[in-house]
Formats: structure tokens, C-alpha cells, sequence
């Protein structure tokens, strides 16, 4: 059974056009990782945001208020 009767011969495997697919695929990674990205960032910065906004604010008085009175020698 080589040929059928349409004379066409053997049917032989097509390769696939798998280039959209693969572009679309590879685009659906790129996002995920991006938003894991994100998702940990955000994270982090929330598991650290008391700590970081008191050191910022002890940071804040020591610039604006101690340093300056030790200058101007006021204490």
C-alpha cells in the first residue's frame, strides 16, 4: 500500500508552523516572571516597611533638628 489511488504516494509528516505559538509562549514567560518580580518586591518593601520608615524617621530628626543645634552650639 505505497500509493493510494489518487496516486499521491506516501503521506509524509509536516513540521508544524510552531513560530506563533513559541512567540506567544515566550511572551506568557516573560509576563509571569515580571509579576513574580513584582509580587516579591512588593513583599519585601511590606515585610520591611515599619522598620524602615522608623529608621527613616529617626534619620530625618537627627538631619534636621540635632545636627543643626550642634552647629549653631544651642545645646
Amino acid at each position: 500500500m505505497a500509493e493510494d489511488d489518487s496516486g499521491n504516494g506516501v503521506p509524509t509528516v509536516i513540521e508544524p508552523q510552531m513560530g506563533a505559538i513559541d512567540k506567544v509562549v515566550g511572551d506568557i514567560r516573560y509576563r509571569a516572571q515580571l509579576i513574580a518580580r513584582n509580587q516579591k518586591l512588593d513583599s519585601g518593601v511590606s515585610a520591611t516597611g515599619v522598620l524602615g520608615f522608623s529608621i527613616g524617621f529617626i534619620f530625618a530628626l537627627l538631619m534636621v533638628i540635632v545636627i543643626p543645634l550642634l552647629v549653631w552650639q544651642v545645646i
